[in-house]
């Protein structure tokens, strides 16, 4: 029988409150409250606590703080990843970001979901779809990215934009719900 935490990883429905998991999430709540609190200038130490929390981090990875996640474990960053003031990341299930990946403030991004059916909900029941970030990408401020997505190389995310489905390598994305503004040349 999987244990809750195997079909959190996988996308099935399982049981957040699970004892494994609380105690997953404790252990990410520390971490994220001492690098919430690291002094901008002991940078060693926001790093080795950065590396501490996610699953991979790349050469030269950074993260103003606040930063928000459920696990951390399930992140992992390529080299050169950036992310910008104030962002949370809810990752249930995988969030792989390739490099140079730059984040503005307050972008959010989601693994976790939750049943449309009142009842199951209701039962506390949730699930999550994995999301995947390319190279060369920047996600503008206040941005949101749901469920699932899966963003190509070089794709650049208008601020604001709630990016419900995926899109293709070198497009420039925004709106509510987002949708192609237009193609990028090879030199944008």
């Amino acid at each position: 029988m999987e244990s809750e935490k195997e079909k959190m990883l996988s996308g099935e429905l399982y049981q957040a409150s699970d004892p494994e998991l609380v105690q997953e999430r404790l252990r990410a709540r520390e971490l994220l409250q001492l690098l919430n609190s690291s002094a901008p200038a002991e940078p060693e130490n926001r790093v080795a606590l950065l590396r501490k929390l996610v699953g991979k981090a790349g050469k030269n990875p950074w993260i103003e703080v606040p930063f928000y996640c459920d696990y951390g474990y399930n992140i992992q960053m390529g080299a050169d990843c950036f992310f910008n003031f104030n962002c949370v990341v809810l990752d249930v299930c995988s969030v792989q970001l390739g490099d140079r990946v730059f984040i503005g403030p307050a972008v959010q991004i989601y693994t976790a979901t939750h049943p449309l059916d009142a009842q199951t909900r209701g039962a506390f029941w949730e699930s999550g779809k994995p999301v995947s970030i390319g190279s060369d990408v920047w996600i503008g401020g206040g941005a949101i990215i749901c469920p699932g997505v899966s963003l190509g190389d070089r794709v650049v995310v208008a601020a604001g934009a709630v990016v419900t489905k995926s899109f293709p390598a070198a497009v420039l994305i925004g709106g509510n719900p987002a949708k192609i503004i237009r193609y990028l040349t090879p030199k944008e």
